[in-house]
C-alpha cells in the first residue's frame, strides 16, 4: 500500500487566473473597517479573474467588461476571511457596492440596483445564521465532516425559500447549485423529492428565455445514465480552437490506441500540475496513447490563453462550459481534473477524479508490459513475467513522489487456477518496511516532474502447479492494498 495524494478541484470553487477584453464596464466597491490592509479583492467571470485590487483603509474598487446581465463571482483573500466566493450580478454602467463591519464578506450588505442581486440577497438572509455558522466552520479549519451538515442545512433552507421568490438567473443560478449538489453528493441526497417537486413548480411558473438552463438543472435532478468501468464508449461531439468540429469517434476503437480523456480547465491547478507528467507520457507514447483534453471554459478564454495554445495533444471544448451531455454521460461527479482512459475495443478501463502524481507513467508502464489491469493502483505496474517450475518471478515498477514511501507485504500472492501461489523472495525492496522510490522519472528539473522517482523491484513467488494464461496480483487482503489483475504470463 502506498502514501500518496490526489489532487482535485471540485466545480464550485474554482477560482481562474487568466483575462479577458470586453468594451462596457460595472464596478464592484467594497468597504469593512475590519479588513487588514494587503488583503486582495478579485472578481471573476466565467472562471477568468478579470479584476483585482489591495485593500486600503478597508476600501477596494473593482472595474471591468460586461456586455449583459453576467455573473460574478468576489473573492478576498487576507487575514480573517473565509475561503468562500460571493455572486454579484451586474450589467453595463451597474455600481454594486458590498459594505461590512466584519471579514465574513460573503454575509455583507448588497445595494444593487439589480432585481437578480435583491433575489440573491433574500436567499442570503433566510439561510444568514446558518451560513455564518458554515464560514466560522472554514475558519476554524473544521473537517468535511463537521461542516456537511451545516452546508446541507443551507441547501434545505435555499430549497424551503426559493417558491416565494421570482423565476430569474439568480434563483435558477442557486437552484442549480442544489441540483448540482444532488448528483455529487455521496449517497442518496436527503432533499430529493422536495428537489424534484420544486424543479418542476420552477419550471411551471419560469418566463420564456430560461429554457436551456431549465434543461440543464432537469439533467442533473434526473441525470442521465453515467458509463462505467466495462462500458462501451460513446462518441460527442467537440470543438477545436480553430472552432472546427470534431467527434470523439474520430479517435475511437483503432488497434492497438488507447484513449484518455482529461476534463480540465484553466483554473484548475491540479489540471495544469498534471500537464508536464501527462506530455512526458504522451511523448513516449506515440501510436499507442492518444489524449483528448476536453476543457470547460468560455471559448474566447481557452482559445486566447498561451497554456491552452501550448498542449500538444488534441485540445478540444464542448462550447457549453462543462455543462454539455459529454460530461453527463462520462463524469461521476461535477470535479477536475477528471479523467478516463478507453481501450482499443472502445471499453472504460479507468475513470477518476483528481491527479494523483505517477498515475500517467504508470497507464504507459502497464500499456507496454504485459497484458494487464493496473487501475486499482495505476502507480505500480508489471514490467516481465518469467515462470518455470521452480518459480515465477515477476518484476514491478512503482512510481511516487519523492519522500513518499510505499511497502509490500510479506503476505503477497498470486491467485491463478482458484488457488493462492504465496511471495517468497523480494529483490530491490524489503517486505513490510518503508521503501523509497530511488531514481529520477524525467530529466525534467522544476515543478512536480522533479519530485517523481521510480524503483524497479521483483518478487519471487511459488511454481504454478499448472501454468495459467494469466493471473492476479494481491498485496495481501488489507485495505489499500495493491492489486493488479488479469496479468499475461506469456
Amino acid at each position: 500500500m502506498n502514501m500518496k495524494k490526489t489532487i482535485i478541484t471540485f466545480l464550485f470553487a474554482l477560482v481562474a487566473m487568466a483575462g479577458q477584453a470586453q468594451t462596457k464596464t460595472a464596478t464592484i466597491t467594497g468597504y469593512s473597517p475590519a479588513l487588514k490592509d494587503g488583503t486582495v479583492a478579485e472578481s471573476t467571470i466565467d472562471n477568468v479573474r478579470v479584476a483585482s485590487d489591495t485593500v486600503q483603509e478597508g476600501h477596494f474598487t473593482l472595474t471591468f467588461p460586461v456586455e449583459v446581465l453576467t455573473k460574478s463571482y468576489l473573492f478576498l483573500e487576507g487575514e480573517g476571511c473565509p475561503n468562500h466566493l460571493v455572486t454579484i450580478w451586474l450589467r453595463p454602467g451597474v455600481e454594486v457596492k458590498v459594505t461590512g463591519t466584519d471579514c465574513l464578506f460573503p454575509l455583507w450588505k448588497v445595494d444593487s440596483p439589480l432585481p437578480e442581486q435583491q433575489t440573491l440577497s433574500r436567499i442570503t438572509e433566510y439561510g444568514y445564521d446558518t451560513l455564518a455558522e458554515l464560514l466560522r466552520l472554514g475558519l476554524a479549519n473544521a473537517s468535511w465532516d463537521e461542516e456537511m451538515p451545516v452546508y446541507m442545512k443551507y441547501l434545505k433552507q435555499t430549497m424551503d425559500v426559493l417558491p416565494s421568490l421570482p423565476v430569474d438567473a439568480a434563483s435558477l443560478d442557486e437552484l442549480e447549485g442544489v441540483a448540482m449538489m444532488a448528483r455529487n453528493y455521496p449517497k442518496d441526497f436527503p432533499y430529493m423529492e422536495q428537489l424534484k417537486e420544486l424543479e418542476a413548480s420552477t419550471a411551471a411558473r419560469a418566463p420564456k428565455g430560461f429554457e436551456e438552463q431549465l434543461a440543464l438543472i432537469h439533467s442533473q435532478v434526473y441525470p442521465p445514465h453515467v458509463l462505467q468501468v466495462g462500458e462501451e464508449a460513446i462518441d460527442a461531439e467537440l470543438i477545436d480552437m480553430q472552432g472546427q468540429k470534431h467527434h470523439l469517434a474520430e479517435v475511437f476503437g483503432q488497434p492497438d490506441h488507447y484513449v484518455l480523456l482529461d476534463f480540465w480547465s484553466l483554473g484548475c491547478g491540479p489540471c495544469r500540475m498534471a500537464e508536464p507528467e501527462m506530455r512526458e507520457v504522451y511523448d513516449k507514447m506515440q501510436g499507442k496513447l492518444e489524449i483528448i483534453g476536453i476543457n470547460q471554459d468560455k471559448l474566447s478564454a481557452w482559445q486566447e490563453n498561451d497554456f491552452s495554445k501550448s498542449i500538444a495533444w488534441k485540445n478540444w471544448n464542448d462550447g457549453k462550459m462543462g455543462k454539455a451531455d459529454v460530461e453527463n454521460h462520462y463524469c461521476d461527479m461535477k470535479a477536475i481534473p477528471y479523467y478516463v482512459l478507453i481501450s482499443p475495443d472502445k471499453r472504460i478501463l479507468w475513470k477518476e477524479a483528481g491527479y494523483g502524481v505517477g498515475w500517467f507513467l504508470g497507464i504507459a508502464e502497464a500499456i507496454n508490459g504485459p497484458k494487464q489491469d493496473n487501475t486499482a493502483n495505476l502507480s505500480l505496474a508489471v514490467r516481465q513475467v518469467y515462470a518455470d517450475a521452480s518459480g515465477t518471478t515477476v518484476s514491478f515498477r512503482y512510481y511516487g513522489q519523492e519522500g513518499y514511501w510505499f511497502r509490500i507485504a510479506k503476505d503477497s500472492y498470486l491467485e491463478a487456477n482458484g488457488k493462492r501461489y504465496k511471495a517468497t523472495a523480494a529483490n530491490g525492496i524489503t517486505f513490510d518496511e518503508n521503501n523509497y522510490p530511488k531514481l529520477k522519472a524525467s530529466a525534467i528539473t522544476d515543478g512536480i516532474m522533479s519530485k517523481l522517482f521510480f524503483t524497479d523491484f521483483t518478487l519471487t513467488f511459488e511454481p504454478f502447479d499448472t501454468f495459467p494464461t494469466n493471473f492476479d496480483f494481491k498485496e495481501g487482503d488489507g485495505e489499500g492494498a495493491f492489486v493488479i489483475r488479469n496479468v499475461s504470463v506469456k
